[in-house]
């Protein structure tokens, strides 16, 4: 298929943006896009390294991440699957890009910035949960901060009931690892432990 290759042949099909969706852009935080981030328990987290992209969710009890000041955000690095993708490219690019999600909001927030991971004991202490604490959190330095419009929210009906009855009819965890492997993982136990598993295993 054709492929577009310029900016020039971009910008002559979607033209000029209007002003709404450029003095949105700020350096820093403010009020209300704080009280945004308040709100969010969800974040996905774009990160990129030699190998390659990388898209990692996170999600917390309440706000996934702290906000430090008007220019760093504090995101603890919580039990996952041991992989660390996103940590790996970080200490290789800091290059990092987040999308905020508030459940039942079409509104969504975006954060382009540069990142560090730290394992500082005073950094990690004060996001105890049952008495676990992170390994690390990552300190994001906000580039720029804006909201993005709620078109795709809208269109996606992703927060609508009717919408969500879709997950029900979805290959399990251990359906995908046991195609993965070509049958060798035993899928079915898998998925049997998995909610005690995650349970102990949240934090």
């Amino acid at each position: 298929m054709p492929a577009i290759t310029n900016i020039a042949e971009l910008e002559k099909i979607y033209g000029t943006p209007a002003e709404a969706s450029t003095v949105k852009v700020l350096s820093s935080l403010s009020l209300s896009y704080k009280r945004f981030l308040n709100a969010a328990p969800f974040v996905a987290l774009a990160s990129v390294g030699p190998e390659g992209l990388d898209c990692s969710p996170r999600g917390d009890q309440k706000n996934v991440v702290s906000i430090a000041d008007d220019k760093t955000l504090l995101l603890p690095d919580w039990r996952g699957n041991n992989r660390i993708d996103t940590l790996r490219n970080i200490v290789r690019d800091p290059r990092v890009a987040l999308m905020f999600m508030v459940p039942g909001s079409d509104t969504i927030l975006r954060v382009n910035g540069r990142a560090i991971v730290t394992a500082d004991r005073e950094i990690c202490m004060p996001f105890e949960v049952n008495g676990k604490h992170p390994r690390t959190v990552i300190a994001v330095d906000i580039g720029e901060v804006y909201f993005q419009c709620a078109r795709a929210i809208k269109r996606s009906q992703i927060w609508a009931a009717a919408s969500q009855s879709a997950a029900l009819n979805l290959p399990t965890p251990g359906e995908m690892l046991k195609e993965a492997t070509n049958g060798t993982f035993d899928g079915e136990s898998y998925d049997k432990a998995w909610p005690e598993r995650a349970a102990k295993t949240m934090w």
